[in-house]
């Protein structure tokens, strides 16, 4: 059973997404908290598997929530803002996936369980690029085929879906994106698409 904790400022929200877990068997709401502040201290007492974290809340944001909790915890944030450097942000505090508040009961459901599984997500409909920042592409090169296996990453493929897609091996997937982790300087597949858009070294994700 995966033990989440729906972390939001409007009680309507935090009751919405309780009803849209309620229907799954595997999973069961924790706790709840208003604010970043009261996350804090919430997760300390319950420990739970997976945050569902608004980043924008009066009392303490839930940025700030996710850099006092270190790391510690799985946390997605859900979002009603489209905003790659919020994301960014989030990502870089701990976050380990982004999703949007019109994401489907299903897909949340599947984000929980995957991340409580150790992966993270991304969630094609929180992506958007914009123009890429005055520095461009911040120096970094990817190769074709870099840039191709990353895109589809940011369409939600997994290392496997990928191979098959492209005719490589799974192997060989995942040596690529070890390059581009490394030529970004991330160290896992979220922040590589979220870096990696915002460089508009790749497009908006699709399937």
């Amino acid at each position: 059973m995966v033990g989440v904790m729906i972390v939001d400022d409007h009680p309507i929200v935090r009751e919405g997404l309780r009803g849209m877990l309620a229907a799954e068997r595997d999973i069961t709401v924790v706790g709840e908290a208003g604010s970043g502040d009261e996350a804090v201290a919430v997760a300390a007492r319950i420990a739970p598997d997976v945050i569902l974290m608004d980043l924008r809340m009066p009392g303490g944001d839930g940025l700030s929530a996710i850099l006092r909790l270190g790391g510690s915890y799985r946390v997605i944030v859900l979002t009603t803002y489209e905003n790659d450097a919020d994301l960014r942000r989030a990502v870089a505090a701990g976050a380990v996936g982004c999703l949007l508040k019109d994401v489907s009961r299903r897909d949340l459901a599947d984000a929980v369980r995957a991340v409580a599984e150790g992966r993270g997500i991304l969630a094609p409909p929180a992506l958007r690029i914009g123009a890429p920042p005055p520095d461009g592409d911040g120096g970094v090169r990817l190769s074709a085929r870099e840039r191709e296996v990353l895109s589809l990453v940011a369409a939600g493929l997994t290392n496997a879906e990928i191979g098959r897609r492209l005719f490589i091996g799974e192997a060989t997937v995942k040596t690529h994106l070890l390059r581009v982790f490394g030529k970004l300087g991330v160290s896992d597949r979220t922040s590589a698409v979220l870096l990696a858009m915002e460089l508009g070294l790749v497009g908006r994700a699709t399937t």
